[in-house]
C-alpha cells in the first residue's frame, strides 16, 4: 500500500506547480493593450509602453482633446493599468502674467531644465513646462505636466523617456491651445 502524502509534500508540490506555471513559457507577463490612440490624442500606445508596466485591464480617462480656451481652462488625462494610475497628462490655461512657482515636491525630484523649453523641468518621473503664449484673440499662459510609473524602467531610462514624451506633447498642446498662433 503507498504511504499517504504529508501535507509538507503537498504544500511544496504545489509552490512549485504555481512557480513553473508563471515561467513555464520564459516570457513576462504582458503589458496590457492601450487604444490607438491616447491622451487627447497625443500619444501612441508605441510611445506609452514603457510606463504600462504589467496588467489585464487598461483604461484611459480624459478628453478626445487638449483644445483649450477662455471657457475650457484645463484638460487631464489618466490611463490606469488594474486600477492604478500609470501615466497622467495635463494641460492648464491660466491668464496672461499669473505668476507660476514650482511646487517643493518637483523640486525634491532634483530636476534639471529641459533643453527645449524656457521654464520646463525634467525628472524621474516626470516632466512639466510653464510657457507664455499668444492665442488667436489673447495671451494666456500654459501650463503642461506628464507623470507616470517607471519602476519597470532603467534608472538612465527615464528622463530620457519624459524628454521625449514632453517635446512631443508640447507642439501638440501649442497647435491645439493655439499657442504661438
Amino acid at each position: 500500500m503507498p504511504r499517504p502524502r504529508t501535507p509538507r509534500v503537498l504544500v511544496a508540490a504545489a509552490m512549485g506547480a504555481a512557480l513553473l506555471a508563471g515561467c513555464s513559457d520564459g516570457k513576462a507577463p504582458a503589458a496590457p493593450a492601450l487604444p490607438g490612440s491616447t491622451c487627447f490624442g497625443a500619444f501612441t500606445p508605441t510611445e506609452l509602453a514603457p510606463l504600462m508596466g504589467t496588467g489585464e485591464e487598461t483604461q484611459v480617462d480624459g478628453p478626445a482633446d487638449v483644445r483649450l480656451s477662455a471657457g475650457r481652462k484645463s484638460a487631464l488625462c489618466n490611463i490606469y493599468v488594474d486600477g492604478k494610475t500609470r501615466f497622467f497628462a495635463a494641460a492648464e490655461r491660466l491668464p496672461q502674467g499669473q505668476h507660476f512657482f514650482w511646487a517643493p515636491a518637483v523640486d525634491e525630484q532634483k530636476p534639471e531644465p529641459l533643453p527645449f523649453a524656457e521654464n520646463g523641468k525634467l525628472w524621474d518621473s516626470g516632466a512639466a513646462i510653464f510657457l507664455s503664449c499668444n492665442g488667436p484673440t489673447e495671451a494666456f499662459e500654459l501650463k503642461l505636466w506628464l507623470d507616470g510609473s517607471t519602476e519597470q524602467i532603467k534608472q538612465e531610462e527615464r528622463r530620457p523617456l519624459f524628454a521625449g514624451l514632453m517635446k512631443k506633447y508640447l507642439e501638440f498642446a501649442k497647435e491645439q491651445t493655439g499657442c504661438g498662433a
